[in-house]
């Protein structure tokens, strides 16, 4: 087992493994400018419904940013605090992260050996659960700080992180936008070139 392990770290990889490597760089672009989840609220009196935007460095309310300032008015009856960018540190170090895991990935598309594809690999797994936590910790401290003093009372709650959810007389929608299918992608990319750099 441990001299196939050092055959494989020490291996070059090549042909299709290498340029799944590119493409998982490259998935990685959207992120950019394309948002990562969306927020969906319906109501009775907002039969069009209210959109968030989120990306990995802003958030963005639908009806050109109206959306978002009508969230908050909502947020302020019941307690909670007003959802601004200054609350969300991932937004000052996630672009980077990124940048930082495109240029790692197109390293090792250019070395090309088996442990630096792993390294890339198990690097980028440990930042989609990082990220996947730290957005759903954002969303339970945001529903569990509310103000005891607040017009409306409601008991503690968390906002889905995926799928729907009743809250009061809203019906709460989450799912991932463009940005996280492409990350998705990237993840599959890269495992691609993993199992094809181990069965070479």
């Amino acid at each position: 087992m441990g001299r196939f392990i050092d055959r494989f770290l020490s291996r070059n990889v090549t042909g299709i493994a290498r340029l799944l490597v590119v493409l998982a760089a490259l998935l990685l672009l959207p992120a950019y400018f394309a948002p990562l989840w969306r927020l969906t609220m319906y109501a009775p009196q907002y039969p069009d419904g209210l959109y968030l935007d989120i990306y990995s460095y802003k958030l963005e309310g639908g009806n050109k940013g109206q959306d978002l300032k009508e969230i908050n008015v909502l947020n302020h009856y019941i307690g909670m605090r007003d959802l601004v960018a200054e609350d969300f540190t991932e937004f000052k170090w996630m672009p980077f992260v990124i940048g930082a895991l495109i240029l790692l990935l197109l390293r090792a598309a250019v070395f090309a050996h088996g442990g630096q594809l792993l390294d890339c690999a198990m690097l980028y797994v440990y930042f989609a659960l990082f990220s996947l936590w730290s957005f759903a910790y954002k969303l339970y401290s945001y529903g569990h700080s509310l103000d005891p003093t607040a017009a409306v009372r409601v008991d503690p709650f968390m906002p889905p992180l995926f799928g729907a959810k009743q809250l009061a007389n809203f019906e709460v929608y989450s799912y991932p936008a463009l940005a996280s299918y492409a990350l998705g992608g990237t993840a599959l990319a890269l495992a691609a070139a993993v199992v094809l750099t181990v069965r070479q």
